[in-house]
């Protein structure tokens, strides 16, 4: 990790409303999220928080949803805006990459819309074949009618 920074997994030392205010106020993917719906993210998912080593306070933060045999989704990566510019969120791919690698996974994946260089600093690439891969967007059939 950054000199001066930690990773940890432990769910105990999560900030929630941290995490919640960051993700529902200033993250593209999740504005507006509610706090309740957040926090059953938390509680359904493997979690890592970066964390000041001086004062003890959470800087960043990832959520991995996964079966810890076959695959991985990685989202929710957030670094505070104070903190950035340190390598934070490339460290934390990395460390999410290095924890879930003794379980075997065939794929960890992850969707961003402006930090492929980042996550390419880890490891990761564009799919090979992305026209294989489907998704099954509920909010779309929900705003057109689609499925209802």
């Amino acid at each position: 990790m950054i000199d001066g920074y930690e990773v940890s997994t432990d769910p105990a030392r999560l900030d929630p409303a941290r995490i919640h205010h960051w993700l529902s106020t200033d993250a593209y993917w999740a504005l507006g999220r509610s706090r309740e719906k957040q926090d059953r993210a938390i509680a359904g998912s493997l979690n890592f928080g970066v964390y000041d080593t001086a004062s003890g306070a959470q800087v960043a933060y990832a959520r991995v949803v996964t079966d810890h045999a076959t695959f991985a989704w990685l989202c929710d990566v957030y670094v505070d805006r104070a903190a950035r510019g340190k390598g934070l969120g490339t460290a934390l791919a990395g460390a999410v990459r290095d924890h879930l690698a003794p379980h075997g996974l065939r794929r960890i994946l992850l969707a961003t819309h402006d930090a492929h260089g980042v996550y390419a600093k880890a490891g990761f690439e564009p799919l090979d074949d992305p026209e294989h891969w489907m998704a099954l967007a509920f909010s779309r059939q929900r705003a057109t009618g689609a499925g209802v």
